[in-house]
Formats: C-alpha cells, structure tokens, sequence
C-alpha cells in the first residue's frame, strides 16, 4: 500500500510539509482530544489507523470560513485504509472503537504546549458521537477539564 506520496497529495491540498510522525496505541473507549495548536504554532495532521477503528471528529475553527464551527466526522480503520486530513486551523480528536487501535499522523509544524488549545469531547455546544457509550469512554481529566465551547 501506498500511503503517502507528495506530489498526489500536493495536487489535493496544496503544499504541506511534514516534520513528524506520531503513533499512538490506545485501548477501546479512550478519547483523545479536542486539540489544537494557536497562532504560528498551528499544526496540519494527516491521520490514518493501522490497527483497529476510531471515530475521527474535527471542528473548523477558522473565524473567516464558510464551515466556521462546524464539525465533521469519520470512521478511519485499519480495513477501510481512509485517511483524513486535518488543515491548520482545526481542533481534532478521536475515540478508539475497536478493542485496540493503533492511530499514526503526521504534522507539519513541531508541538509547542505554551500554544495549545482545547475544548471538551464533552461540550454540550457540539454534542458529538464519539461511537462509545458514555459509561464506557475513557478521557483523561485534562481533556475534560478543557473550556467549553472556545475559539482558536
């Protein structure tokens, strides 16, 4: 399989150069996110899964776009080999709906934690389906405690 390759995902999104490759292992009902990187520090992912299934969730934080505060969701699998592309300007998160999974992306831009961002999986503004059911999701006290419903 190829998974990436510059020139063909350059034609669809216009260029993006990635710095890094991340890969997390996480085990069923975990939730990661929402996050995102402020400012300069602004980070575009490509995301895809290698082992298992997550519902992916991203909301457009972009005050002057036409999807401003919108949310979009996707179902990436190891089987359906589907990969999302996160643009700068985005709050992503994901909830593993397999008994495992294991989530590789890429970002353009390094981490910087004095510009990160984040709202709750939780927030009542959005009311997102993660795919697992609340008595079951597993989401660290940060991500919970994380502001509702806030701009980048």
């Amino acid at each position: 399989m190829e998974a990436y390759q510059q020139e063909r995902f350059h034609q669809k999104t216009g260029h993006v150069y990635f710095i890094q490759d991340n890969e997390v292992h996480s085990g069923y009902g975990v939730i990661r996110g929402l996050h995102f990187q402020k400012g300069k520090s602004a980070q575009a992912k490509l995301v895809r899964v290698t082992q298992g299934s997550i519902v992916d969730i991203v909301v457009d934080l972009r005050p002057f776009s036409s999807t401003y505060m919108q949310s979009f969701r996707i179902e990436l699998s190891a089987e359906n080999k589907k990969q999302l592309f996160v643009p700068k300007g985005f709050a992503h998160g994901y909830a593993v709906i397999s008994e495992n999974a294991t989530v590789l992306y890429k970002v353009d831009a390094p981490y910087a934690p004095e510009a990160e961002g984040g709202f709750s999986p939780r927030d009542p503004y959005f009311s997102f389906d993660w795919g697992v059911p609340i008595a079951q999701q597993q989401i660290n006290e940060r991500d919970l405690n994380w502001p509702k419903y806030v701009k980048a």
